[in-house]
């Protein structure tokens, strides 16, 4: 099991239109009423009494995690080849897990969404699916039903490739477990979140989970019988079995800092179809497609020396190449080649689509002093919002012998 390292963190910053927080309480300043209040208006019908141990009414509990970036190797990980991602410290999902009235069960309210619910009532709805496992999974400590109202809001872009399900699944289970008294592990988290992802989007590769539950710059391979489980069904808690074969992962040295810029397409796709595309290619053409992932995991090795060196200048071009590949292994998208030619031809040191794919963002590093033309190049191409990412120098600490 891969020891914890203290976290990378990346200094971002969201360039072009702010989100004004006070929107996100401007419906609840509209009616007047508090949560409880609001999901009473709705009808929500009443859960019967359960055994709660007592607590203070306003007991509550928060949390956070990171939205990541696929710095090179996403699709051809899920075959066996690596893949290198990062934490973006600066852009970050929330949630507040705070006691209810008794009997009231478990309201979860998603103000990005605008939704409310009680998971009682939307039982296979994501998020409420994840409560339940996590509460499945403490079912030794939390023999009780609570009682809990879950707040939920996240600055990441939803289907975007950063993560944004699994920042969010992450955030709950942090704050949900502590609010009950557990501290998870790392791989805990990663497990119960890897578990919902892979509910809801098929074959996830695991990186989402594994690089926001650790929080730091990892190495990502998918190893034995984790690369044989391609076709099988979805896991259920308890998670002592979910990644009984877990993949490599290794917190990655970064010798020098450097500059990325992140733009988004404005495109949303869900991060299943572009994978399950790609897994149906694959089995048409196996040959084909194990030839592109053999040269996409031979960049990503390439890569991580480089980034091990210091020579930043040196990672620009694979990054680009790695595009290149992407493209031609299906999932790239009109929107995606113009940022990336436009990042290009201002004078990037590289770029690539990250994620899956077919919409969500691309990344293109760059130079300080070509920073500012590239931003200027990528908003004209039409990016719905740029940010700018800091990736510092950053070095594990030597495991314990």
């Amino acid at each position: 099991m891969p020891r914890r390292c203290p976290s990378l963190r990346l200094r971002s910053e969201i360039i072009g239109l702010k989100r004004d927080r006070k929107t996100e309480r401007a419906s609840d300043a509209a009616t007047g009423l508090t949560e409880d209040q609001q999901l009473d208006e709705n009808h929500m019908p009443y859960v019967s009494p359960s055994p709660r141990l007592p607590v203070s009414p306003s007991r509550s509990t928060s949390a956070s995690a990171a939205a990541k970036l696929i710095l090179c190797g996403e699709h051809a990980v899920v075959y066996g080849r690596p893949a290198i991602a990062l934490p973006l410290a600066g852009i970050r999902a929330h949630a507040d897990v705070a006691d209810s009235q008794v009997g009231s069960g478990i309201a979860v309210h998603a103000r990005d969404l605008h939704r409310r619910w009680r998971v009682a009532n939307d039982p296979n709805g994501p998020i409420s699916q994840l409560i339940t496992s996590v509460l499945s999974y403490l079912e030794d400590q939390v023999t009780f039903t609570p009682d809990l109202r879950v707040s939920i809001s996240s600055t990441i872009p939803i289907a975007s490739g950063m993560g944004s399900g699994a920042a969010v699944a992450t955030a709950i289970v942090r704050a949900l477990t502590g609010h009950l008294g557990r501290q998870l592990a790392p791989a805990e988290i990663s497990a119960l979140v890897y578990a919902s992802e892979q509910r809801f989007h098929g074959t996830p590769s695991g990186i989402d989970n594994t690089v926001i539950a650790y929080e730091q710059p990892i190495w990502f391979l998918r190893t034995g019988d984790s690369l044989n489980n391609l076709h099988r069904p979805s896991i259920t808690p308890p998670c002592a079995a979910l990644v009984p074969h877990p993949p490599l992962i290794e917190p990655m040295s970064i010798a020098s800092p450097f500059t990325l810029l992140i733009g988004e397409t404005g495109v949303r796709s869900a991060t299943r179809l572009p994978v399950g595309e790609v897994r149906r290619r694959w089995q048409a053409e196996p040959a084909r497609y194990e030839a592109l992932f053999d040269q996409v995991g031979a960049i990503v090795t390439q890569a991580r020396a480089v980034l091990e060196q210091g020579d930043i200048a040196a990672l620009g071009p694979l990054l680009s190449q790695n595009h290149m590949l992407l493209q031609q292994i299906g999932v790239s998208s009109p929107q995606l080649d113009a940022l990336v030619g436009a990042a290009q031809a201002a004078g990037a040191l590289g770029a690539k689509l990250s994620g899956a794919g077919w919409g969500g963002v691309m990344l293109a590093l760059v130079a300080p002093d070509t920073r500012a033309r590239v931003l200027a190049a990528l908003e004209q191409a039409g990016a719905k919002r740029v940010s700018a990412t800091v990736v510092n120098e950053y070095r594990p600490k030597p495991s314990a012998s």
